[in-house]
């Protein structure tokens, strides 16, 4: 019995290895590197580092450009998270309804979604450009004056947005679709005999059903808030005036045009401690009213 359990114990430890050299490999050996490195100050070939404990994110927190990029983040998040995931589920309800050309339409809801998030970018330069842009071009037949988009600080961010909406929304389409696609047919046939409205049954069945979807979406819609970062070097690099940086973005340029890892490496570190509190948050509080009971 003894020689069983022993057997049993080596072969799951000989599964997990795998997982564990790749998690060791690529997240927990990195993150405790950023942690760190985050306690050192910036080094150079006379003054070498020293340990300066939080004083990285004393530094971080006196810096008006961080509370700038981190208002950017949240507007950002704000707007790109609710609009992206509301923009999918419509596109997955009708997506999954009886209409003409149904696989047409999926199709072409999924679409942005396979392009690099660079030659989306390209793509919209064409829309945003000013003078010759679509926007201007539509503008111009309205008697609308030109608009740089990606110039004045007023626009910038909301057109990075637009950007990330028409992107993300197709991606998150296709979970609404599957879960939609598994839920019982006998559930609307019920409805109909009751009598319920199609809105009805929507709001009472359908949406509880796919809270759960809705939750897995939502935390992968606020890593995603927080990651984006190509868009950014085609459409503004940041500007004008950090009107459009977000946040790694602005993690990118301290460790990589600025040359201080520290710094980067300190707000890494709260980036990976807000995310953890929400998902936490999500998982242990929100995940027990998202399942239809």
């Amino acid at each position: 019995m003894a020689l069983l359990r022993r057997r049993r114990a080596i072969h799951g430890w000989l599964l997990l290895t795998p997982a564990l050299v790749m998690l060791t490999t690529f997240a927990f050996y990195p993150s405790v590197a950023t942690i760190w490195t985050s306690l050192w100050s910036r080094g150079t070939r006379r003054n070498p580092s020293e340990f300066v404990g939080t004083g990285n994110y004393q530094r971080i927190f006196d810096d008006p450009t961080f509370w700038t990029v981190a208002w950017n983040n949240i507007l950002y998040a704000a707007v790109t998270i609710p609009v992206s995931i509301g923009l999918a589920l419509v596109m997955a309800l009708w997506a999954n309804a009886r209409i003409p050309a149904r696989s047409f339409v999926r199709t072409a809801y999924f679409t942005p979604t396979m392009l690099p998030m660079i030659a989306a970018a390209n793509l919209w330069l064409f829309f945003f450009t000013p003078g010759f842009g679509v926007l201007d071009q539509i503008g111009a037949l309205f008697g609308a004056p030109s608009v740089n988009w990606l110039g004045q600080p007023e626009t910038a961010l909301w057109a990075v947005c637009i950007v990330t909406i028409w992107k993300e929304a197709g991606f998150f389409m296709i979970f609404y679709l599957a879960a939609l696609q598994t839920i019982p047919p006998d559930l609307e046939e019920a409805a109909d005999i009751e009598g319920a409205s199609r809105w009805t049954y929507t709001r009472r069945v359908v949406l509880p059903l796919l809270m759960p979807t809705t939750l897995f979406i939502l935390v992968n819609a606020m890593i995603n808030s927080v990651k984006l970062i190509d868009h950014l070097f085609i459409l503004t690099k940041g500007g004008p005036n950090d009107a459009s940086k977000l946040m790694l973005y602005y993690i990118w340029e301290n460790a990589f045009a600025f040359f201080d890892a520290p710094a980067a490496a300190a707000m890494t570190v709260l980036v990976l401690a807000v995310l953890g509190a929400l998902a936490a948050f999500q998982f242990f509080v929100i995940d027990r009213r998202t399942h239809y009971r």
